[in-house]
């Protein structure tokens, strides 16, 4: 009888002890124990998505998890980065941005986040440039043949911007060419780079999504948006070179996951970026879209951040640029 009941209270000992260690086993599994969700907030197959499943492909291979791609376009990146802002600070939603959505749209627009204490900054990726083209119907073969055109013919010209950048590097643009150039907003770079290709708008600034589209003669490069010529299109002027001074591409594409990130998460993560881009193959590639691979800490991808927020409202306020709703 003393027997059974010895082995009766063992039983009922380790049952209860199954019960307390399970919690602190769950809580104790690493990271990552179920596949991990990239959020881009702008459509698949703009420059955002491009460097994301670039980046998404080889973290896959060494975190030895499934990362998944998640485009959630719309309001110049506010859907999609809310989205973010709102999940689970666990390290299973992360962010993919570019510097317009993090900074500037969060100027120009009613955002239901706080830029910098809605986010936990993981690392600057890449730097993207861009390439004011025009359709390849159009007859203007240089900036100043289309700023004459555009001049002589008011309304008659269409400018496409998937970004809230993008929109206020054409209003700028349209500042320095002295010409009525109509406005037309896109929920990202692949819809506008597809706009423009089909003859939906006259030109656009694309962040070199568009190579093939160029190659193949469907769309008409003018100038780059970069301090000197790029590799990619030797031949065509920089924008200050047609003597358009002062306008740049000033963009990166980064990660950055909700705030209340476990620290080594978020460590681990910049870490494996840095690494990420360093690879040769990944460096070749980003170099074919004209992408200078970054790499950062936490703290220089923050600084970054309230860099480029302070330069935006700066100019937004000189300018009195107001976008359209």
């Amino acid at each position: 009888m003393n027997h059974t009941l010895v082995l009766r209270a063992l039983r009922v000992a380790a049952v209860a002890a199954a019960f307390v260690a399970a919690p602190w086993a769950s809580a104790a599994e690493p990271y990552p124990s179920k596949p991990v969700r990239i959020i881009v907030p702008f459509g698949a197959g703009g420059t955002t998505d491009v460097v994301a499943r670039l980046v998404a492909g080889k973290l896959s291979e060494s975190l030895k998890q499934t990362v998944i791609i998640d485009p959630k376009p719309g309001a110049n990146g506010l859907i999609g980065t809310d989205a973010v802002a709102k999940a689970a600070p666990d390290g299973y939603t992360l962010l993919m941005t570019v510097a317009s959505a993090q900074t500037l749209t969060t100027i120009l627009y009613k955002a239901a986040y706080d830029p910098v204490k809605d986010f936990a900054p993981i690392s600057l990726v890449a730097n993207p440039g861009g390439v004011f083209v025009v359709n390849a119907a159009l007859p203007a073969r240089t900036m100043q043949e289309f700023a004459a055109e555009a001049r002589s013919r008011p309304g008659r010209f269409s400018y496409g911007a998937g970004t809230a950048l993008l929109r206020l590097i054409g209003e700028q643009l349209k500042a320095e060419l002295k010409a009525d150039i109509t406005m037309v907003p896109y929920k990202g770079t692949g819809p506008q780079l597809a706009a423009v290709v089909g003859g939906e708008v006259d030109a656009v600034v694309d962040p070199f999504v568009g190579m093939a589209h160029i190659k193949s003669g469907k769309l008409r490069p003018l100038a780059v948006l970069l301090p000197k010529r790029s590799p990619l299109l030797p031949d065509v002027p920089t924008l200050e070179e047609t003597g358009i001074k002062g306008i740049t591409l000033d963009s990166w594409v980064a990660m950055l996951a909700p705030a209340g990130t476990p620290a080594e998460i978020v460590t681990r993560l910049s870490t494996e970026v840095a690494r990420i881009v360093a690879l040769p193959d990944v460096r070749e590639r980003l170099a074919a879209l004209n992408y200078e691979p970054i790499g950062s800490s936490p703290a220089q991808l923050a600084a970054t951040i309230d860099a480029d927020l302070a330069k935006w409202r700066r100019i937004v306020r000189e300018t009195n640029y107001k976008p359209e709703e």
